[in-house]
């Protein structure tokens, strides 16, 4: 029988929503990255008129995207290995809020640089 083996599942199950989340933040930021090829091959299609606009903001918000997955990765690999050690001790700790606050923070600001992104795509110049 494991000792504390309810707590261990639930702390790798956490583990593994994280780093699905940070597998999904990795392949959204690649193709968001990709999009503006996608933009202005429509565009020498004929099938627009010209006005898409396809600047670097997607490439950035992308590759953001990317950096964010990769960190969430780090991040979350850290907090599991902490809290497998604070699960097996007899110890008592405080949670800290300090790292899912900062990620809602961060994701907060991901999707207003998206929602920008989407809005400069889809207006005319």
């Amino acid at each position: 029988m494991i000792n504390r083996y309810n707590e261990l599942s639930a702390n790798e199950r956490t583990y593994l929503a994280w780093l699905r989340t940070s597998l999904a933040l990795l392949a959204f930021g690649f193709m968001l990255e990709r999009f503006d090829l996608f933009l202005k091959m429509f565009a020498k299609a004929g099938s627009s008129d010209g006005k898409i606009f396809t600047g670097p903001l997607g490439r950035e918000v992308g590759v953001a995207l990317i950096v964010m997955g990769l960190l969430a990765i780090g991040l979350s690999t850290r907090r599991y290995v902490a809290t497998v050690q604070r699960i097996r001790s007899d110890g008592e700790y405080a949670y800290d809020l300090r790292i899912p606050v900062a990620v809602g923070v961060a994701f907060l600001l991901l999707a207003l640089l998206l929602l920008l992104y989407v809005i400069r795509v889809w207006t005319p110049a």
